[in-house]
């Protein structure tokens, strides 16, 4: 298919963002567009590939494809400016926009936060030898790739087999002979199994129930989660673009230049947030700080 027949192709790009493909085990950019009854639609981001037909745009990891979404992400906020609107339904769009990444934004950021301590509480977890594992001879061809997502995860009770189509179920210790349905469904709660078990929890209960525990077994470790690579990579960036306020999820980095204090990490008040992840600003004057 050509790029120009995808869906939502002719509506304007205002926002990227990056999803788990859940399949594939990638990201891939999707568009915020403003469709013609002026709603805000995301839509699966296309590239043109060499012969000219669409190709999705994604990403091997989470940090390359948010990294792209934001360069991005700074042209397609100021097509804004270029619609043919009034400045207050301009100035209105913005802000819906600037929503719509934020909320996006803080869920992808909050669930990395928690995979990897969920990595980092199994650092000591034996890892199995890639002769022992137990696979059915119809998967036999897996066992290098099932080997390569244990030495990360070794906790993990389902794995999803990139581009193979397959998921594979543990039983006991060493045996993956098991293959659990793969649909779109299956392929999210095994993304979030990935996560859960790192805590002792499964996945495939209410996510929700099962996220806010493990905000609770977070909190000791809030003050270390930056020292972590990734999320010091995150807060230089947000530094470079002038922010001094970043949330995600449950936490608020803050930064504090007097005394040479530097980011510091608080728990946002799960009270004060409403079911649509917005914090509620009880009283006071809302200072945007440069």
């Amino acid at each position: 298919m050509r790029l120009n027949q995808m869906p939502g192709y002719n509506f304007p790009t205002l926002a990227t963002c990056p999803k788990p493909l859940h399949p594939l085990n990638t990201w891939q950019l999707h568009e915020l567009k403003l469709t013609d009854d002026g709603d805000l639609k995301w839509y699966p981001r296309c590239i043109e590939n060499e012969s000219g037909h669409a190709m999705i745009d994604c990403y091997d990891t989470y940090e390359a494809a948010t990294a792209v979404s934001s360069k991005l992400n700074e042209a397609f906020i100021n097509s804004i400016d270029s619609l043919l609107l009034d400045d207050h339904l301009k100035a209105s769009l913005r802000l819906k926009v600037d929503k719509q990444i934020t909320c996006q934004s803080r869920l992808l950021a909050e669930e990395q936060l928690m995979l990897q301590e969920a990595i980092r509480r199994h650092h000591g977890t034996p890892r199995p030898s890639k002769e022992d594992l137990i696979l059915s001879q119809h998967h036999e061809n897996l066992r290098d790739l099932l080997h390569e997502i244990l030495s990360e995860t070794p906790y993990i009770q389902c794995a999803s087999l990139p581009k193979s189509g397959v998921i594979l179920a543990r039983s006991g210790e060493l045996d993956w002979s098991k293959t659990i349905p793969g649909n779109k469904r299956a392929y999210e709660k095994v993304y979030r199994d990935r996560i859960a078990r790192g805590f002792d929890l499964c996945g495939f209960e209410h996510w929700g129930k099962t996220k806010a525990t493990i905000r609770t077994l977070l909190r000791p470790r809030a003050n270390e989660l930056l020292q972590l690579a990734s999320v010091k990579r995150m807060l230089d960036s947000a530094y470079a673009r002038g922010e001094r306020v970043l949330i995600s999820g449950s936490f608020v980095f803050w930064y504090e230049s007097n005394g040479d204090v530097g980011w510091t990490i608080k728990e946002a008040n799960r009270s004060a947030i409403d079911k649509a992840g917005n914090t509620i600003w009880k009283e006071g004057t809302i200072v945007v700080v440069q």
